[in-house]
């Protein structure tokens, strides 16, 4: 069950700091969202091509130091930079400092040295956020039984979380982990705390060495995707553009998801919960996808594309076999082991089919 973050406003009564975590952690994010300007029909399958044939490697340390001058200003235009990570990827060596680009932790316009300033206030905030959750927990145990409650699952999924790699060695803190996920429930009211959220946020531990590291990339996100991982914001938006991409592009689909496959579409809410996480074979393979989603290329809420082109894997048999609603899930939930690159460029070339046809004023709006 997910849990309803609690109000904090008692706190003030009791000698604890007036502002909440929400307002601090709203104050931290204010003014990082910026948007992209759209690829054109063309320059998507051209995007689409450059990915599959591999063209050039990922971009490396050497290569993306050569994009910012010897103060560390940007160099080259984010455009270029973001076209290129839609394309080719990112090396797993510069992976971590990208992704405070492409979330809005570090501004595109900062030098090295205002990013370095940017960091120590990251950390020093987070850990006020600690300090402030310690103070009122106590209040929230006592008062708000949402709280409990979601700790419990918290704690629940986590437990139940397998940590290690094929070795055996242990991939992430658990203690960390949980901590991460319960300041993130009790200071984000937009991101309740639901099931999944303690994958998402171990990838993000996976890939960074500090605390205050894991918990602001996943707060900065949450935003910069527009919380589409999140059941009561963008989830059900989500499946809504689905459905219209699909009788836009596919009628014939559409008609039978209509018809006896009834309902499957809006069981396909965990791929979007999720974040994809579940369908690719490798931990590179969702920061692949993720990253992509992040430079808002080629358009934005590209999710609902991938998720149209993982639902077109299993059209042929569906239709073939009028399969019904619950079949064309099972058919749905088998679709594991994807390949990344396979997938981003198949979403590419969707959008270069939705960009040639009469696109209804609120797909446009959904995806410009």
């Amino acid at each position: 069950m997910q849990g309803r973050s609690p109000s904090l406003a008692p706190s003030a009564s009791l000698g604890l700091p007036r502002r909440s975590g929400h307002r601090q952690l709203q104050r931290q994010l204010k003014g990082t969202m910026t948007t992209l300007s759209p690829e054109n029909s063309l320059s998507a399958r051209q995007s689409a091509t450059f990915i599959l044939e591999k063209r050039k490697p990922p971009i490396d340390k050497t290569e993306w130091d050569s994009f910012f001058d010897e103060n560390g200003h940007l160099a080259k235009s984010r455009d270029f930079i973001c076209v290129n990570i839609l394309e080719r990827g990112l090396h797993p060596f510069v992976r971590t400092e990208a992704w405070k680009f492409l979330t809005g932790y570090y501004s595109w316009q900062s030098s090295r040295d205002e990013r370095l300033m940017v960091d120590s206030n990251r950390r020093r905030n987070y850990k006020a956020l600690c300090q402030m959750y310690e103070k009122i927990q106590p209040l929230l145990e006592n008062l708000h039984g949402n709280f409990t409650e979601t700790r419990n699952n918290i704690a629940y999924d986590i437990q139940r979380l397998y940590d290690k790699d094929p070795l055996g060695n242990v991939l992430v803190d658990k203690k960390k982990l949980e901590k991460t996920l319960l300041l993130s429930y009790v200071c984000n009211t937009k991101a309740e705390y639901q099931r999944g959220f303690h994958e998402m946020v171990m990838l993000f531990q996976l890939m960074v060495g500090h605390e205050h590291e894991t918990f602001w990339l996943f707060q900065f996100f949450l935003q910069k995707t527009e919380h589409s991982c999140v059941i009561n914001i963008g989830v059900g938006k989500n499946l809504d553009m689905l459905n219209s991409v699909i009788t836009l592009l596919d009628p014939e689909f559409a008609e039978h998801l209509k018809g006896k496959g009834s309902g499957a579409v809006q069981s396909l809410f965990p791929w979007f919960c999720l974040c994809f996480q579940r369908a690719f074979k490798s931990f590179d393979d969702v920061w692949r996808l993720w990253e992509v989603l992040l430079t808002g290329k080629p358009c934005r809420n590209f999710q609902v594309l991938v998720a149209y082109s993982m639902l077109q894997m299993v059209r042929e048999q569906a239709l073939v076999e009028s399969m019904s609603g619950d079949a064309i899930l099972l058919a749905c939930n088998s679709l594991i082991d994807l390949d990344a690159d396979e997938l981003i460029s198949a979403a590419c070339m969707v959008y270069a089919e939705l960009m040639q046809k009469e696109v209804p004023q609120p797909l446009k709006d959904f995806f410009l």
